[in-house]
């Protein structure tokens, strides 16, 4: 639902786009609606948006926003990651309200999920 000044959408690089899509697919089951060959969109994951073809990724340590998950089981989503050629660049970690881990994708995009229940 569009609502008035509220955030609607977000966009992403992906250097190798087709490996992307593959790696959301198969960890978090997103679908893809392709927009030529150097866009494709998603929808239905908490937020729409899409990627974008581009030689640039988003990282934290480049000062750029973090997107992160929620996970009902943070063990299990880090294998689906890691099974997924993900890359945790930072391990579960505690931090006040849950414990969390941080990714990267195919591309070099970060991301992080978290959860607030116990192993």
């Amino acid at each position: 639902m569009n609502e008035h000044e509220k955030i609607n959408y977000v966009e992403l690089p992906a250097k190798d786009l087709s490996a992307t899509k593959e790696f959301f697919t198969q960890v978090f089951g997103w679908s893809f609606q392709d927009f030529g060959p150097e866009y494709s969109a998603f929808t239905d994951q908490g937020l729409d948006g899409g990627f974008f073809k581009s030689d640039l990724s988003s990282s934290t340590s480049n000062g750029a926003a973090l997107i992160v998950f929620y996970s009902s089981d943070l063990e299990a989503t880090l294998e689906k990651i890691k099974n997924a050629n993900g890359l945790i660049v930072k391990p579960i970690f505690p931090f006040p309200g849950g414990r969390r881990f941080h990714f990267t994708e195919p591309s070099g995009n970060e991301f992080a999920v978290w959860s607030d229940k116990t192993a």
